[in-house]
């Protein structure tokens, strides 16, 4: 398998953008991971992926979203992304992840993008802005990876993401990636609906003919304000989407990406191990993208002093990893209100209704599935993840209790 996903990556992606990933992302991403973890060893957590959604406004009206894409438009401008960045890189950070609302809708993207060039960026994105111009800019700049979004085939991507002919407009996206020789991945949100479509070894199959060199399965969240809990995963089709993961990944000649399991096949969660934290478009720093509660904002300073004094992300963390290692969104949202309350976070949604949507929510499964770990089979996953993705210590002698999907949460001693 890695030898054939080496070889078709090196023979279809320009050698300069290549270069660019192997550098940035992956030597500087793993040093920048190493110094996250001699500071988490002092208590100091300052996450080495910093996750921003740039802008709210998207030409998509995906069901489930959780950000404000019908309200007036809010965006981080090019100064306060370049103050921001720069005070990472100061820290050995040189990876971003570029979310929205739709990225691209951001007029200076580009712009970013080009005042880093000793940087990596991972841009969440439909695909749909992605004419044949923009990507002859994204392959001249040479330092991003698209990852398009794809949540059906032509019938079930029009009704996931309420617009017509979305399957479509988003493949000629990736096709105009491809063509200029760029490192392209497709994301899927796996759920009810498309999870007999696309997590299908012919989908990958497909994947790889049209010259994808990877993806991203993550299982359906139901939160903000259109929730969809009809479209959530069953625990057994959680675990059905982490052992196809893991066989294809020792079988397909394709990358594969997850964020919610170690070396082992044991949950973790990104924000309660501290590797990763969100940014909103107003500048607000929130714990995760769907925890949308904040105290600290960009424009407060230094962004790793205040991040790393932020008693409110402590918490958090501290919480996240004594409760559950799934999802505290999803298992407790009564804990997820306890701290917003506690803290008196600000709202950092346009709507203003995000405590009452997290007190509405019933208590759920989320990775952390009572099942016995399903481990890497692949070497170079395993040592990926055994080294620079795991839970670097987050659960350790902390008491976990699950959540029950069908009654009310137990209760668990925290100073909330």
């Amino acid at each position: 398998m890695l030898p054939r996903l080496a070889m078709r990556i090196f023979r279809s992606t320009d050698k300069r953008l290549l270069w660019k990933f192997a550098w940035n992302f992956g030597v500087k991403g793993m040093l920048s991971v190493e110094k996250f973890k001699r500071r988490a060893r002092k208590g100091v957590y300052f996450p080495p992926f910093l996750y921003i959604s740039i802008i709210n406004s998207c030409n998509l009206r995906c069901q489930g979203c959780w950000v404000d894409v019908e309200a007036p438009r809010e965006s981080i401008d090019l100064d306060a992304m370049n103050r921001l960045i720069c005070d990472a890189k100061a820290r050995g950070n040189s990876f971003f992840g570029i979310l929205g609302g739709e990225p691209f809708m951001h007029p200076e993207l580009l712009d970013i993008l080009t005042a880093h060039p000793d940087c990596y960026f991972q841009i969440f994105t439909n695909g749909q802005f992605i004419t044949p111009e923009i990507a002859t800019k994204l392959r001249r700049i040479g330092n991003a990876t698209p990852l398009i979004s794809i949540e059906g085939r032509e019938i079930v991507s029009d009704e996931r993401r309420g617009r017509k002919d979305v399957f479509n407009k988003t493949i000629r996206g990736i096709e105009n990636c491809l063509e200029e020789r760029i490192l392209t991945g497709v994301a899927t949100s796996v759920c009810q609906t498309n999870i007999d479509e696309l997590l299908t070894e012919a989908w990958l199959e497909e994947l790889i003919r049209r010259g994808v060199h990877y993806v991203w399965f993550h299982t359906y969240r139901p939160v903000g304000p259109k929730m969809n809990p009809q479209l959530a995963l069953r625990p057994e089709q959680i675990i059905q989407v982490r052992k196809f993961v893991v066989e294809m990944r020792a079988k397909m000649p394709i990358g594969i990406i997850d964020a919610y399991y170690d070396d082992r096949g044991q949950a973790v969660c990104p924000m309660a191990t501290g590797i990763s934290h969100h940014i909103s478009p107003r500048g607000e720093i929130e714990p995760c993208p769907i925890i949308q509660f904040a105290k600290e904002n960009i424009h407060d300073g230094d962004i790793f002093d205040t991040m790393t004094g932020s008693e409110f992300l402590h918490d958090f963390r501290q919480a996240a990893a004594q409760a559950t290692r799934g999802c505290i969104v999803l298992e407790r949202p009564d804990i997820v209100a306890s701290l917003a309350k506690k803290h008196g976070a600000r709202d950092t949604t346009v709507r203003g209704a995000a405590l009452a949507e997290v007190q509405s929510m019933q208590p759920r499964f989320s990775q952390a599935v009572p099942a016995e770990p399903i481990p890497e089979k692949h070497w170079m996953y395993r040592l990926a993840k055994k080294h620079w993705f795991n839970d670097f210590g987050a659960y350790r002698n902390l008491a976990v209790t699950k959540a029950k999907p069908d009654r009310s949460p137990e209760e668990v001693t925290l100073d909330v």
